[in-house]
C-alpha cells in the first residue's frame, strides 16, 4: 500500500526534492539598466554568488522607478546612480546607509557630420546650447533615469528650457538607454549617454562620441541597503553579504577588472577604510 501511495505522490509532483529542499538564497537589486546594459552585473554577479552561495536578481530600470521599487520593498538593494535621490531614500528612512562603488561618465553621442558643431567642446552644457541653438535633433530618454535627470540639470545650466517643450528637434523616447541610442542612430540625433551603456552598443551606425571630459558628466554609482525597519522581509543579512563584497578589495578589483573591447566601463572608488555599514540589521 505505501508503495502504491508513493508512486502516487510522485505522479502528482507532491514529492520534495532535495534540490528543491536546498534551494539557493537570493536577493533583489533594484538597478539602473546601464549595469544591466554594459554586461557589468553579468561578470560580477556570478562571481558574488560562487564566493558566497547567493544569488542575486536584477530588476534593471531607470534611476527613477528603481528607487520607487525599493521604496514599496520590492527589493534588498538599490544600486543607482543619481546621488541626490540615493541621500533622500536614505534621509527618508528608506535605506540603511548610503556607499560610494564605482564611477564612470556621460558621453554627448551624435552624428559623425555633428551638425550643431559641438565636436571637442569642453563644457556639455554650452554644447546642449549650441544644439539648441541649431535646431539639431537631440533624443531624450525622458523617463525619470539617473541619465535623464543629469540630462535635464545640463539642460538647465545650459539656459534652455525643455520643460514640456513640444519641438521638431527635442524628442523623448520613455525609454532606456539603448533603445534611445537605437533612436538616435537612426535619425542621425544627438543624445546623452552613460559610458558602459555606449561601450557595449553595437548598433552604432553614423553615432560617434562628440563631446566628454568635463567634470559635470561625472557618473557615480551608489548602493543601499534596503532599511528592514520599513520592510521586515528585506533579507538585509544576504543584501549585506552583497555590499561587503563589493566594497571589499575582491569585489573592487572585479569591477576594475570589467573591460569593453579592451576598455575599462567603470572605476571602482569605495573608501578604503569602509568595509560595511556602522550599524548592520539582523535577518
Amino acid at each position: 500500500m505505501l508503495k502504491f501511495a508513493a508512486i502516487f505522490l510522485i505522479a502528482a509532483g507532491l514529492v520534495v526534492t532535495p534540490a528543491a529542499q536546498a534551494e539557493t538564497p537570493f536577493i533583489i537589486i533594484a538597478s539602473t539598466s546601464s549595469t544591466q546594459n554594459s554586461g557589468l552585473f553579468d561578470d560580477l554577479l556570478p562571481n558574488f554568488q560562487k564566493a558566497s552561495g547567493i544569488e542575486a536578481r536584477v530588476l534593471a530600470v531607470g534611476t527613477g522607478q528603481a528607487v520607487r521599487l525599493a521604496q514599496n520593498g520590492d527589493a534588498d538593494i538599490l544600486f543607482v546612480h543619481h546621488k541626490p535621490s540615493e541621500e533622500k531614500f536614505v534621509a527618508d528612512g528608506f535605506g540603511v546607509e548610503r556607499f560610494d562603488v564605482m564611477y564612470n561618465e556621460f558621453v554627448i553621442v551624435g552624428p559623425a557630420r555633428d551638425p550643431a558643431g559641438i565636436r571637442g567642446m569642453q563644457q556639455a552644457s554650452a554644447a546642449l546650447a549650441q544644439i539648441a541653438k541649431a535646431k539639431a535633433i537631440f533624443v531624450s530618454r525622458g523617463d525619470d533615469s539617473g541619465t535623464d535627470k543629469r540630462e535635464k540639470s545640463l539642460w538647465q545650466q545650459a539656459g534652455v528650457g525643455i520643460a514640456g517643450l513640444t519641438s521638431s528637434w527635442y524628442r523623448e523616447t520613455g525609454s532606456g538607454m539603448g533603445a534611445t541610442l537605437n533612436i538616435a542612430a537612426a535619425m542621425e540625433a544627438y543624445t546623452l549617454a552613460d559610458s558602459g551603456t555606449w561601450l557595449n552598443f553595437n548598433n552604432r551606425q553614423g553615432l560617434e562620441v562628440l563631446m566628454r571630459g568635463d567634470p559635470l558628466l561625472f557618473n557615480q554609482y551608489g548602493i543601499i541597503l534596503v532599511s528592514k525597519a520599513v520592510h521586515p522581509h528585506v533579507k538585509s543579512t544576504l543584501g549585506q553579504r552583497l555590499i561587503d563584497w563589493l566594497l571589499s578589495p575582491t569585489g573592487q578589483a572585479a569591477i576594475d577588472s570589467f573591460t569593453i573591447n579592451g576598455e575599462r566601463a567603470f572605476t571602482a572608488n569605495a573608501q578604503a577604510d569602509i568595509v560595511s555599514p556602522n550599524e548592520k540589521q539582523s535577518e
